[in-house]
This record gives C-alpha cells, sequence and structure tokens, in this order.
C-alpha cells in the first residue's frame, strides 16, 4: 500500500516542529485535506499533540483584511450602478445581469494577477501612450499591437465602433465599483486578496505558516508566499511526479511547469529527490481504459467495479471519481442496497430537490396564474402547486380541494375559495392585488417575502421528520430566499419577476446539499477538484471526457487573448494546465487505475477520450488494456400481441346492454383500442391544461348551443321557416349569448357563472359562434325545414351468435338533427339524418364504393368510420324506428363539416362515387344490416383475439400504444 504524501507531511512536520503545534497555520488550497492530516497526525503521535490551526487560501486572506467578501448578486448590483454611473445610459439590470458576471470575472482575474487596470483598459484611440510604458516588454508590445492593429481608423464597423465605445469606459467603472463597495467595507474576492497583499501594516501573528500541495499560485499568492517567506514563517510542501516534471528549464510540460518554477523561490521541506516520494508514477499500475455508450452505463458500472479486487473493502482508500458531476445521482443509486460505506464529497444539487420546483411553481401561480382584472388564480396553476411533496406540510386539505375543484368545473378560482385553513391561505394569497405591489419591482419582493413565508412554513411542518435531506433542501432554499429579500429591502436588487425567476434559476443551479457522513472512512465519492492533496490505491474515474476534463474551457471575456497573453491574466492554457496537473497527481500514486468515458456522439457529447488519457496511451510506460462497456440485455422492438378472449372478457362482453357506432368504429380501427377503452375500462387520457377548450369540449358546445337555437327557431309544429333565420343572423346577439351560456355550462357547470373567459376560451367561443352562423346559412338554402329531433336517441335490437347462443344487442345512439324538408314543388319530402362534425374535414365527403364503409385499411385517411355512423343511424329511422312522419319516406344521411361549409349551395349529403348521392338509404340497408351484424359476431366469438392493427398510422396516435407494446 502507498503512502500518502500527507503522512509524508505530517510525518516531517512533527519531526522539525515537534508535538506542539498550536502556534502553526497549515494552509491547504481546500478545506478537504485538513480531515485526513488531523488522522494522518494522530497515527503518528503516541503522546498528546497541539493540533495546528487548519485553513484555505482564501480563507487565510479573508481572515487578515478588514473588508468582506459581497455576495455575488450584490456585486453585480452594484457593478450595474457603477456602469450606469460612468457610461449614462439606462441599461436595465435584466439586460446587463448576465455580461455583468463577465465584466466582475474579468475585474476578478486583474487584481488576483495584479495587473494594471488602468492599462489594460486604455483608451485604444491613443494606443501611443503604450511606448513610454517601460514596464511592457518588448514581446508583450509586439502582441498588443498585433491585436490593435484591427482597430485601426479604416477598419472600424459599427461593431467594433461600439464595443471601443464601452472598451473606454471600463477603467472609469473598475474604479468607481471599487470605491462603492470599500464604502460598505466589503468587495469582489481578487479585490480583497491584492488589498490584503498590498497592505504592509498587516501583520500574521502565528509562528509558522504551512502551505501544503499548492499547484498554479495566482501573483497576489506569490506576494503573500513571498513576504512570510521573508520574515521566515513560510514553509512549503509541494507534492509531484518526476515523471511529468520539466527535465530542463527549456522543456515545456503542461503538468508540472508552474510547480517547477515555484521550487527555486518557495523551496521544499521534503527531499525532491526522494524516490519514495516523487517518483511512483512509473511504478507498477493496473491500468484500463473503458469505453461506454451512455453516461448511466458508467454510474451502473461503478457498482460492479467495487465488488471486484477488495475496493469495497479497501475504504477509504477507494475512490470513485467524477469528471462529470451529474453522475452522482446515478452513481448514489448504483450503490443503493450494498453495505458499503460511502463518503460523498460532491454536494446533492438543489436544483434536483422538490424545493427548486416549488420556488418557480410558486412564481408562475402568482405570475402566468394569476389574473389581475378579475383577481382569480388558474385552476391549471392551483394542481400543480397543491399536488407538490411538499404541500402536505402545509395543509391537509390539499388533495381534497383538487378534489372538489374538478368536481365544480370550475377553472379561474378567486382566493376566497381556497382559503379551508391556513396554509391554503398563505399558498393563495394574493399578492399582486395590494398597491404597492403594482410595479414589478415592488412584486419581485412582495413575492419573495411570500416564498419565505411558505418555506419556513414547510420548514416549521417537517420537524419531527426523519427525512434529513428535506430539512436541510428547506434551509438551503430558505436561506437563498432570504439573502434576495436582504438585497431587494437595501435596495441593491431591483429587477422584474422575469429576472428574478431567472436569478433563482442561477442561484439553485449554484448550491448544492452537503452530505453528512465521516469524511474520513469509506468509499470516497467526489468530484476532481476534491481530490487534491489526497491520495487513493483504486481509482475509478468516470466520464473522462475530452470537455469534462479538462472542462470546457469558457473564454469569454472583455478582454481579447491577446491582450490578457500581454497583461500576464489567466488564459485557456494555464486552465488545461491545472486539470492536467490534477489529473496526473490523482494517479501518480494509485496501484488499480480504471478510466470510464463516453463514446456516443449523442446528447452533446463529442465521443472522445480526454486529451490526457490520449497523452498517457502515447507517453506512458504502462501497458493500457482497452475494453467496451455493454449493456448485459439485448435490445428488441416492442410489438403490439393480441389478447385473447377469457371468460371474465366474455362476461363483461354480454353484459354490455348497448353499442354504439363508436364502439364499431374503434374495433374495426383497431380491435385492441376498443378492448382497453370498453372492455378493461381504461379511459384515454384527458386534456392536461383544463383552461383550454380541448376538441371534446368544442364539439359537445357547438352541439348544444345549435340544439337550443334551433329550438327557439322552430315553431309549434317543428317548422323552421327562411324569415326565422333570418331574423336571427340579422340580430346575431342572441347566438353569441346562446354560445356563451352554453360554454359556461360545459366549463363551470353553470351557465350563469360570472367567471371570466381566458383567452383561449374567448377565441373559442367566437369560433363556436361563427360556425353556428354557417350552420345557419346552409339551413336558409334549404328551409323551410321540419325538425323531426334534435340530439335525438334512437336504437334497434339486433339478434346476433355468441358460443352457439343467440344474444341480442341494443345497438344505436344520439342523432345530432333528424329533419324534413320539400325535395321539390310536388310536395315530395326526404328525411334527413344530419351529422355535424367539428373536426378537420377530409377533402370530400364522399367514398369509393360502398365496401370502403367497412374496410378496415387506412380508415383515418378516407373517414369512412363518419359513413359507418350516420347510415347505421339512417338504417334504424328507416328499419327499426316508431316516428310516424318517416315512414313511407326516403331517409337521406348527411354530414355537415362547418370548417369547409361555407360554400354557395353546400349539399351535406354522403356519395358514393360509384353510385352517386345516397337519396335512400334502403338501397344499401340490406347490405348494411349483414356487414354489421358480422362485426358484431366477431367480437362475441370467443375464438377470434381482439388483435393488433395493421395500419401503423393509428398506432402512432394512439393512447395506449405503452401499454399494448409493454
Amino acid at each position: 500500500m502507498m503512502k500518502s504524501f500527507l503522512s509524508y507531511v505530517a510525518a516531517d512536520m512533527v519531526n522539525k516542529f515537534g508535538t506542539d503545534l498550536s502556534r502553526t497555520v497549515i494552509v491547504f488550497p481546500n478545506k478537504r485535506a485538513s480531515l485526513f492530516m488531523n488522522d494522518y497526525f494522530v497515527q503518528l503521535s503516541d503522546r498528546p499533540l497541539w493540533s495546528p490551526v487548519y485553513t484555505t487560501i482564501c480563507d487565510l486572506f479573508i481572515q487578515h483584511s478588514d473588508l468582506s467578501i459581497a455576495d455575488p448578486i450584490k456585486l453585480v448590483c452594484d457593478l450595474h450602478k457603477s456602469f450606469v454611473n460612468k457610461t449614462g445610459t439606462n441599461e436595465t439590470i435584466d439586460h446587463f445581469y448576465n455580461w455583468g458576471q463577465l465584466l466582475l470575472s474579468d475585474f476578478d482575474d486583474i487584481d488576483k494577477n495584479m495587473a494594471d487596470a488602468e492599462q489594460i483598459f486604455t483608451n485604444l484611440q491613443n494606443l501611443h501612450e503604450l511606448d513610454d510604458n517601460s514596464y511592457i516588454t518588448e514581446e508583450q508590445k509586439l502582441v498588443l499591437k498585433r491585436f490593435f492593429v484591427t482597430f485601426s481608423e479604416n477598419n472600424i464597423t459599427d461593431l467594433k465602433r461600439r464595443f471601443l465605445n464601452l472598451w473606454q469606459h471600463f477603467g472609469a467603472i473598475y474604479t468607481d465599483f471599487n470605491d462603492r463597495l470599500a464604502k460598505q467595507g466589503l468587495a469582489y474576492e481578487g479585490a480583497l486578496y491584492r488589498h490584503v497583499t498590498n497592505d504592509e501594516s498587516i501583520t500574521f501573528d502565528y509562528d509558522r505558516y504551512i502551505f501544503v500541495g499548492f499547484n498554479v499560485l495566482l501573483p497576489v499568492e506569490q506576494k503573500l508566499f513571498k513576504r512570510l517567506k521573508y520574515t521566515g514563517k513560510a514553509h512549503f510542501y509541494w507534492d509531484f511526479d518526476e515523471y511529468y516534471m520539466p527535465t530542463n528549464k527549456g522543456e515545456n510540460n503542461e503538468c508540472g511547469r508552474f510547480i517547477a518554477q515555484y521550487l527555486e523561490q518557495f523551496p521544499n521541506e521534503l527531499d525532491n529527490n526522494d524516490v519514495e516520494i516523487y517518483r511512483n508514477f512509473t511504478r507498477h499500475k493496473s491500468i484500463t481504459f473503458i469505453s461506454a455508450s451512455t453516461e448511466n452505463i458508467q454510474a451502473r458500472y461503478a457498482s460492479n467495479w467495487l465488488k471486484e479486487n477488495k475496493r469495497m473493502e479497501a475504504g477509504i482508500k477507494t475512490a470513485i471519481v467524477m469528471c462529470n458531476e451529474a453522475l452522482l445521482q446515478p452513481v448514489v443509486h448504483s450503490l443503493s442496497g450494498q453495505e458499503v460505506k460511502t463518503n460523498i464529497t460532491t454536494g446533492y444539487p438543489l436544483s434536483m430537490t422538490p424545493a427548486a420546483s416549488l420556488l418557480f411553481l410558486l412564481i408562475d401561480l402568482q405570475t402566468q396564474g394569476y389574473n389581475k382584472k378579475s383577481r382569480t388564480f388558474s385552476l391549471h396553476y392551483i394542481k400543480r402547486i397543491l399536488r407538490h411533496p411538499y404541500v402536505h406540510l402545509i395543509s391537509l386539505n390539499a388533495e381534497k380541494t383538487v378534489i372538489s375543484l374538478n368536481e365544480k368545473k370550475i377553472y379561474r378560482i378567486p382566493s376566497n375559495m381556497l382559503n379551508c385553513d391556513d396554509g391554503m391561505a398563505l399558498l393563495f394569497k394574493e399578492i399582486d392585488g395590494s398597491k404597492q405591489s403594482q410595479e414589478s419591482a415592488n412584486l419581485s419582493q412582495a413575492l419573495i417575502e411570500w416564498m419565505i413565508d411558505i418555506i419556513k412554513a414547510i420548514g416549521i411542518g417537517s420537524r419531527g421528520k426523519v427525512d434529513t435531506l428535506l430539512q436541510e433542501t428547506v434551509f438551503r432554499a430558505y436561506t437563498l430566499l432570504v439573502r434576495l429579500s436582504t438585497l431587494c429591502q437595501l435596495g441593491d436588487l431591483i429587477v422584474d419577476v422575469n429576472t428574478l425567476r431567472r436569478l433563482i434559476r442561477q442561484i439553485v443551479e449554484s448550491t448544492s446539499i452537503p452530505f453528512a457522513g465521516e469524511p474520513a472512512e469509506g468509499v470516497q465519492i467526489m468530484g476532481i477538484l476534491e481530490t487534491r492533496n489526497l491520495d487513493f490505491d483504486n481509482v475509478l474515474m468516470l466520464s473522462c471526457n475530452e470537455g469534462n476534463i479538462p472542462k470546457g474551457i469558457n473564454d469569454a471575456s472583455f478582454i481579447p487573448y491577446s491582450l490578457r497573453k500581454a497583461f500576464g491574466l489567466t488564459t485557456t492554457e494555464n486552465k488545461v494546465a491545472v486539470y492536467s496537473y490534477h489529473f496526473h497527481r490523482l494517479l501518480q500514486r494509485a496501484s488499480d487505475i480504471t478510466i470510464t468515458y463516453n463514446n456516443s456522439t449523442e446528447d452533446g457529447h463529442t465521443g472522445e477520450m480526454s486529451r490526457f488519457m490520449l497523452q498517457m496511451l502515447v507517453e506512458s510506460p504502462h501497458k493500457i488494456r482497452c475494453k467496451s462497456l455493454t449493456a448485459k440485455y439485448s435490445t428488441r422492438t416492442l410489438q403490439p400481441h393480441a389478447i385473447s378472449k377469457s371468460n371474465n372478457t366474455m362476461n363483461v362482453l354480454l353484459s354490455m346492454k348497448k353499442i354504439s357506432p363508436s364502439a364499431i368504429n374503434k374495433y374495426m380501427r383497431c380491435p385492441i383500442q376498443s378492448y382497453f377503452l370498453y372492455v378493461a375500462g381504461i379511459d384515454e387520457p384527458e386534456n392536461s391544461n383544463e383552461e383550454n377548450v380541448d376538441n371534446r369540449q368544442f364539439g359537445n358546445i357547438f352541439h348544444s348551443a345549435a340544439e337550443r337555437l334551433y329550438k327557439q327557431l322552430a315553431d309549434s309544429q317543428g317548422v323552421i321557416s327562411k324569415e326565422a333565420i333570418r331574423a336571427i343572423l340579422k340580430y346575431k346577439q342572441q347566438i353569441s349569448v346562446t354560445v356563451e351560456k352554453v360554454m359556461r355550462k360545459e366549463l363551470f357547470n353553470d351557465e350563469d357563472a360570472k367567471w371570466e373567459l381566458n383567452g383561449i376560451q374567448i377565441i373559442n367561443l367566437k369560433v363556436i359562434t361563427e360556425y353556428i352562423k354557417r350552420l345557419l346559412n346552409i339551413d336558409l338554402a334549404q328551409a323551410p325545414i321540419k325538425i323531426l329531433g334534435l340530439e335525438h336517441k334512437i336504437y334497434c335490437t339486433m339478434g346476433i351468435m355468441s358460443e352457439g347462443n343467440p344474444h341480442t344487442i341494443s345497438l344505436g345512439g344520439v342523432i345530432d338533427r333528424l329533419d324534413m324538408l320539400n325535395t321539390n314543388n310536388d310536395g315530395e319530402q326526404l328525411v334527413r339524418v344530419i351529422d355535424y362534425k367539428t373536426g378537420t374535414p377530409p377533402k370530400g365527403i364522399s367514398i369509393n364504393d360502398f365496401d370502403s364503409v367497412f374496410s378496415r385499411v387506412n380508415i383515418n385517411k378516407s373517414h369512412s368510420d363518419y359513413f359507418l355512423q350516420t347510415m347505421l343511424y339512417s338504417v334504424i329511422v328507416s328499419r327499426y324506428s316508431n316516428i310516424e312522419e318517416t315512414e313511407g319516406k326516403p331517409v337521406s344521411p348527411g354530414l355537415i363539416f362547418i370548417r369547409n361549409s361555407s360554400s354557395a349551395n353546400y349539399d351535406p349529403t354522403l356519395e358514393i362515387k360509384t353510385d352517386g348521392s345516397i337519396k335512400d338509404i334502403e338501397r344499401y340497408a340490406d347490405k348494411f344490416i349483414k356487414e354489421i351484424k358480422g362485426i358484431l359476431n366477431e367480437i362475441y366469438n370467443p375464438n377470434i383475439p381482439f388483435s393488433p392493427t395493421e395500419d401503423k398510422d393509428i398506432c402512432k396516435n394512439c393512447p395506449y400504444k405503452l401499454i399494448c407494446m409493454s
């Protein structure tokens, strides 16, 4: 087992400084190493040891400054004030925020590299002044001139002109921004670092400062190191390997390049030539590279990897390192159920918790879901809130309220209908109803305060629960909102609701919840940056792809690359070198190494292994095994299968008293569809947005409105005259009023309901009103018309055979309109069975021949199901009805497709191309009845299963396809 770097450091410190380390400060790049360091001290000493003070380089700077690091959001808000002040523009913080973060990053980089901001942001139109700056080298001047030549007077485009205009203010913004923060006792990180480094009055009171495991040192850090070294208080421990260190000063090795530069200035306390410490990379290692087709396969592989070679038993000497930290959830899931101790360093993302979704649902409820004019909430947003898993911690009436609202069919609901308890009253408080909330910024602040109250109530409701993740999640969300509220109250954050939502999303995505556990035991699960200073025997690196390590280097900046290079700012090369060091340092003392990567080019993946893996394949002295990771199951194409008719199925069929033409059409379209709907009783899913008028509701409203109006138009004999139709078309308000009453009855279960219709509903009201007018104009050309029935129920009894036994079934349904009109001046009369269709019309209302009515191929494309229903009703009226007025008269089926009925002389009569218009259904009655009985006999035949359709177009939009193919 290889000794770790920290164990060497601990042994050397005890040997040199003894066991009283109370006046010693050990400075690490991050906090995690201190937990392990303490353990090594305990193992080394057989007598009491005074523990040193552990800190990070960031905390060391903060502890020696009278300034505080400001909140990230406040920093951007104050930067916006400086920007507006110095540029004189009226740029809103909404537009400024994203690139304000970019500018803040540039300022931070300038200060940490101790560059001269005034010189960097000098007016490009006066570049000759650079010639007088002796501190700039000739090489730097050459780089600058190459960049500046693109901005010559002869080559200034509008975009460049705008850039120059913005650029010339950056120096003033930088100065004003730092002054503004300093007056408040605040700073951003880079400014605080620079302040501490330049303040010679600051004293460092401990006896010694031990800097352990650093790699790239920023100029501010180098200056601090030199200062402490000059006083004799600084000591340095460097972690590297001879394998990746430059062999001479001229060689440029990105991995060890920086440490090589510092060893002379900041001598290593350990012996650089000690092969036990610094020559480990070339020792025997078992290295395996594994390609995988998905991220999840790699996460699942972690469980199998741990079980092999006693890696799980090795505990703290085993690490699973995620180069893509989004793998945390699937990795943890893959290890669940196993008896393995783990310690998770990477925090659980707040964005993946219910608390995050609740914050956005609350904002949506008070914005998109709230109608300021009617002071009502939308049912759609109400139900989303009430079904959230945290809401039961506030109110026990949430689910009951959802059921009640569904029964009432009310889609715009005032808050007083929801205030059944204190929790519900809080959830549906009208934030926008108060006068002080009318302005967008005030609304944002009021929203934050309201959300704080809700999160606080959830926290109180979670007391006594054993779910620590829930409690920690709620606490993080509460802290986040309080921070925003404070900024609003101080006037630092003045944003509209849309910007607030984006801000919350950004903060949530950058916030994580720490896992509780004992860091110094168990298998370590971490991100690549958490591995600094730590050594493991067994290492599994997941998703080691180009773009993950090194991370997709974001070089977005207001300072172009050539200027960054010239002034010594951080460049992409520096960032790549940092990741190269972390990668090689993690592997240098490990003996068992497995690295996986995603070879897929889908979902944003490049399918390329990391450049550091390629470098090992080319340069490493080790034999590297390359394998592929595949799932143990093979994919298969899901196919629907037939469903046999069991005894239970037959009992259900025989218990049916009635069958509608829709059921027959469904069976002809796909027998399995009819099984799920009529036998299994599985309803098709309803429309997800209750406020919209779906196709079913649209049709219901049209049919009901037409029925009401035609009853009003008919005289005592049931006759509708031309004069009556003209009169109602002239006074159109009556049509609109009738349609609105019917719509309110359909939507709200009350035709006199006063709820305000939303925009979609108003549009549908106008469309249906227009459709009614079209229907009236069609009938105006045919009037007078005698109404024999509206929404008229009509059935007949048919006898069939089932298992050799006779069985009768009632067949029929509801005719939209049954009427009669004179066909000529001789008084001949025609009975019509009219069916209204409000959906998308076919190209024509004719079919090729009679057999097409019962065709089971391309039934949707030919719309033959429309014909079957109307012809069936016509046959029942002609053969089986007891309506006296229809006896001895021809019965004609008709379809009125409202959408394309505006043409003159529109004729709704069905047409068979080979025979012409169907003026009398008796011509086809015998054949029709025979076909219908054949279908019914098939349905009731226990030996004929419910088989899937062969028409794949039907399968595409089938609501049952997931069940069917499972």
